[in-house]
């Protein structure tokens, strides 16, 4: 059974920079992945020794991406996404991160996206 992950990050810049780093090949290839190509809506990743492809299934403009993996699960854990939200009374931008994960593994993929979002941080200079 997967379960689903929404984690909070707090960016300091603009959504304008942060959606560039979500939504591109290659703001993606800066921090998510080794390598990122895409043609028309099928992105593929590349890390050391594996690939996969994921097709973008959503955007909106400085505001929210998703990507859904080819092998649907029929829980609809079948996509990770960016969501973009400026907090109304702080002005904070806020990243929201939602994944899926199997129980056993929640704490994995939790640190993963960490490592990840900190490897962003650093590329935004935040």
């Amino acid at each position: 059974m997967r379960e689903k992950i929404e984690l909070e990050y707090t960016l300091n810049c603009s959504p304008r920079v942060l959606f560039s780093r979500l939504s591109t090949p290659e703001g993606l290839a800066e921090w998510f992945a080794d390598d990122v190509t895409a043609e028309g809506d099928i992105f593929t990743f590349k890390w050391l020794k594996s690939e996969t492809r994921a097709r973008l299934a959503a955007l909106k403009e400085n505001k929210l991406v998703r990507f859904e993996w080819p092998d649907k699960e029929e829980d609809g854990s079948h996509y990770f996404e960016f969501r973009i939200i400026v907090h109304e009374l702080t002005g904070d931008v806020a990243l929201i991160v939602t994944d899926f994960a199997e129980t056993s593994e929640k704490d994995d993929t939790i640190n993963l996206w960490n490592t990840q979002i900190n490897d962003l941080r650093r590329l935004l200079g935040t």
